[in-house]
């Protein structure tokens, strides 16, 4: 009986029957019939079966529909020889893939691999904040260096040009890393999850050069000492009052926004996200979820006076969570919103740098201690056990501090030296 060359080209027409039919020489015919919702066929397609290293294996080498009898010949005849020379067909083959993704990646640029991968990880994400904070953030200071480039021959070396590129911080240019450290790190990791995307995706081969530990860590200094030293550019505590009765004497969203941001001591990410459901009105509590606090910790906000008046006067749209409307039908507040508002007058000034204006007024005019000031600023205290032990009496003691910061913003102006609003 011949050992190959066993089936005929009538033979392939005739089976029909579920299973693998030998032609010899590892090269077999697999029959698969399948039923679905009362329709029944049948797929046809060629398969090579082979030992190596006392391991049977086995690969496809397509459809009966692709490839004749002659031509699966022909492809199982080449896998025989590579076994010969001491090569896995298998192996051959995935290094070949692999090639051609790398050749195809190379037409790839990082911006492409960016949006694929926000767009596969955007389903999994809390907010939609989040992912328009990703694509916004690279499309301010990634993109514009890399974003055409390959996402394969992207190096140490562009990586740290877009971390050092010039940025303004008030009236200084400084790199990067230095001047916006927050930023500037989540956009070094997003660079990271981008390039490990691509590497899986067969894109990219070797380190992942936008990695901290180990890579880059050895070339920027330590994000904690950089951010001890930047601060955001802020007004003083003495000009507040002025500016926060220009605020109330606006009537649009984003004055309303930011004029509760200021009491509240909070981060604007933390405001535009805040929903109904954590404003306690009885209690005269506003409890933010962990998911938006930077130091992923829940956090209880005590709310003056004013806070609530503010609250009770906002306009709310049925089906959207969101404390402040957005312009947009069902969504909040622009995260840029406050800070366009404060720009029309101080653009040297951050709404991030209230809360160091506050800080500043705590310290300087009043006499709240330390811990009490901190907790306020929702900053992770260094020994948490005792700041776990201590949150009852502090929220009390910060209702105090709130009421106290929220009377000194209600104070006449008692100089002229700050700018008036520009109406909208």
């Amino acid at each position: 009986m011949r050992s190959t060359n066993k089936l005929s080209p009538l033979d392939i027409t005739r089976l029909n029957d579920t299973g693998r039919y030998a032609d010899g020489g590892g090269l077999y015919l697999q029959v698969t019939r399948w039923e679905r919702d009362g329709q029944e066929w049948t797929t046809k397609a060629w398969l090579f079966r082979f030992m190596l290293n006392g391991r049977a294996r086995e690969m496809g080498l397509g459809s009966l529909d692709t490839f004749s009898l002659k031509e699966a010949r022909l492809r199982a005849r080449a896998q025989r020889q590579l076994l010969a020379d001491g090569i896995d067909p298998l192996e051959r083959r995935k290094h070949g893939q692999t090639a051609a993704k790398l050749e195809a990646a190379r037409t790839i640029t990082f911006k492409d691999a960016a949006e694929r991968y926000i767009a596969a990880h955007r389903a999994g994400w809390k907010n939609l904040k989040h992912g328009e904070q990703w694509g916004s953030t690279l499309e301010t200071y990634a993109y514009p260096i890399i974003g055409s480039m390959p996402v394969a021959s992207i190096d140490t070396a562009l990586v740290m040009k877009v971390l050092q590129q010039p940025v303004k911080v008030g009236k200084d240019t400084v790199p990067f890393w230095n001047g916006k450290v927050e930023t500037a790190s989540r956009v070094r990791g997003r660079i990271e999850n981008i390039l490990d995307w691509a590497r899986v995706q067969g894109m990219r081969n070797g380190e992942n050069v936008a990695s901290w530990k180990g890579h880059l860590d050895k070339l920027l200094p330590a994000r904690s000492r950089v951010a001890s030293v930047v601060h955001q550019a802020a007004m003083p505590w003495q000009q507040v009052p002025a500016y926060m009765g220009q605020l109330r004497d606006r009537a649009d969203i984003s004055a309303r926004a930011l004029e509760f941001t200021i009491l509240t001591w909070a981060r604007t990410s933390e405001a535009i996200l805040a929903t109904w459901d954590e404003i306690d009105f009885e209690e005269r509590v506003w409890t933010r979820p962990a998911e938006h606090m930077k130091a992923k910790l829940e956090h209880r906000v005590p709310l003056s006076e004013r806070a609530i008046q503010i609250l009770k006067a906002l306009p709310r749209e049925e089906g959207n969570p969101h404390v402040f409307l957005g312009a947009v039908k069902g969504k909040g507040l622009s995260n840029m919103a406050m800070l366009q508002l404060l720009k029309g007058t101080h653009p040297d000034l951050t709404v991030h740098g209230f809360r160091s204006a506050a800080r500043d007024w705590a310290g300087e005019s009043t006499s709240f201690p330390h811990d009490i000031c901190e907790m306020a600023l929702a900053h992770v205290r260094e020994n948490k056990v005792h700041g776990a032990y201590q949150r009852g009496e502090l929220l009390t003691k910060r209702r105090k501090l709130m009421d106290a910061w929220a009377s000194y913003c209600a104070k006449p102006a008692s100089s002229g030296n700050v700018r008036e609003l520009k109406r909208a």
